[in-house]
């Protein structure tokens, strides 16, 4: 006991008191050239905190998501109100339609504030989710490659020696969209008995190279249609696929379905899908067999947690998603030790190993040994970016620092109107930021 109270409820009581005096005082958005796809964002408290998040592809679009709607209506919040804050972005955002730049704006803000309540609370995200279930979870490689590693060439090319290598490391699963330039020749609507045989080549040579010491998945990046999808899926059953990822784009639950029944090898749904909103259709009806839910465009720890928790109920197990940036690794990671349900996490060892580019941008890399990603380290993510990276030539950055009085029709408050009162003396009376003009048309007014 500790002034009366359980030791669990005075740490609580502790980070309720500290965030009563913490703040967002601004939100930031950082890009490098080198990199065109990736986003950074930190959200910056008045206490000194600086939590960082990470989105992937389309960063103009996701910055200016963060900057005209969700910065200011979080600067001046609590930082720690993370489900509140989820939901008023999200509400704003489903105004008229979320799930584009949007959601992956609200992942990347998201992770930032997991990362201030880590450090608040001087905890990994890991346990400020409910603890870990492990400390380290196995891990597999996707075959991209950066400077001289030539891991995705190699996987069509030579891809025994691939595996052989990777075994090496201790590394016992790996995919590659083994599948592509095949759907490139008609757009996916049909394949030829010839070039399946050549589809399968790389796989097979794998299998001679190394037997069952890898598994195997294929991506099939959504190129192909029903009737493709499931010739290809059959083709390979034999080679004991470790899963087959979105051979169809994931549009039509029942053609999943109908796939998942022609295949043998479990079919999995990923990145594609936002929100639990979108996973739920799947998982209710049977069609998601594992589970990949993409943190940074999916809605973030908070939402990926849920997802977790969805697909646990319904027996499923989750692999997180990858092949972005190395916040995504991060945020994954912590995620991947606290539910119960994770049995593999991607990574890229091109991207993480030495000679990779995730060490170029942040002080602390991921620990991948023997096949396995360790937890992270450290209050909350347990990274932050180089300081360095502040000092590159090809670096944008873009401010917002200021509250904004933008409310819209849809969203999560009445731009005009608010209810005030007891009950009993209730009455409708105009805001005090009503200008007399629809925010979402006019940018000033004076007031009423």
């Amino acid at each position: 006991m500790l002034c009366g109270l359980e030791y669990g409820e005075f740490c609580e009581l502790v980070i309720i008191q500290r965030s009563a005096s913490v703040k967002i005082a601004s939100i930031e958005t950082i890009r490098l050239e080198e990199f065109p796809a990736i986003i950074w964002v930190q959200v910056k408290t008045d206490s000194g905190h600086v939590g960082l998040g990470e989105t992937f592809f389309g960063p103009r679009a996701v910055a200016g998501c963060i900057h005209e709607m969700f910065a200011p209506m979080l600067i001046g919040k609590d930082p720690l109100a993370i489900e509140r804050h989820w939901r008023d972005m999200f509400d704003m955002a489903n105004a008229y339609g979320y799930a584009g730049a949007e959601a992956r704006a609200i992942s990347a803000i998201d992770i930032a504030l997991w990362d201030i309540a880590g450090q608040v609370a001087g905890q990994p995200i890991y346990n400020m989710l409910g603890g870990a279930c492990r400390n380290k979870v196995r891990t597999y490689n996707t075959t991209g490659q950066y400077g001289d590693n030539k891991d995705m060439e190699m996987a069509i090319v030579d891809a025994g020696t691939l595996a052989k290598s990777l075994v090496d490391e201790g590394i016992t699963a790996m995919k590659w969209a083994f599948t592509d330039q095949f759907a490139d020749i008609n757009r996916g609507t049909h394949i030829s008995n010839e070039d399946l045989k050549l589809l399968l080549k790389p796989v097979e040579d794998i299998r001679a190279a190394v037997g069952d010491q890898l598994e195997v998945a294929n991506d099939g990046h959504g190129r192909w249609n029903l009737n493709s999808a499931i010739k290809i899926g059959k083709a390979m059953d034999h080679l004991d696929m470790m899963w087959q990822e979105e051979l169809i784009q994931p549009t039509n639950v029942d053609s999943h379905l109908r796939l998942a029944d022609e295949v043998d090898a479990p079919i999995c749904v990923s990145e594609r899908l936002i929100s639990k909103y979108q996973f739920r259709e799947y998982l209710k009806a049977g069609a998601a067999e594992v589970v990949m839910p993409d943190l940074i465009w999916t809605g973030g720890i908070t939402e990926t947690k849920k997802i977790c928790t969805m697909a646990e109920a319904e027996q499923r197990p989750v692999a997180p998603h990858d092949m972005t940036g190395p916040v995504n690794v991060f945020a994954c990671a912590h995620i991947s030790m606290n539910a119960p349900n994770v049995f593999l996490m991607e990574s890229c060892r091109a991207f993480y190993g030495k000679g990779g580019w995730y060490e170029k941008v942040l002080e602390t890399n991921i620990k991948v040994v023997d096949g396995y990603m360790l937890a992270p380290e450290g209050p909350g993510l347990g990274t932050r970016l180089r300081k360095d990276v502040f000092e590159r030539s090809d670096l944008t950055v873009e401010v917002t620092d200021e509250p904004g009085n933008h409310f819209h029709w849809g969203g999560h408050e009445s731009p005009v109107f608010e209810v005030v009162g007891d009950r009993g003396e209730r009455r409708v009376q105009y805001r005090e930021s009503w200008t007399g003009a629809d925010p979402d048309m006019v940018s000033q007014q004076n007031k009423r």
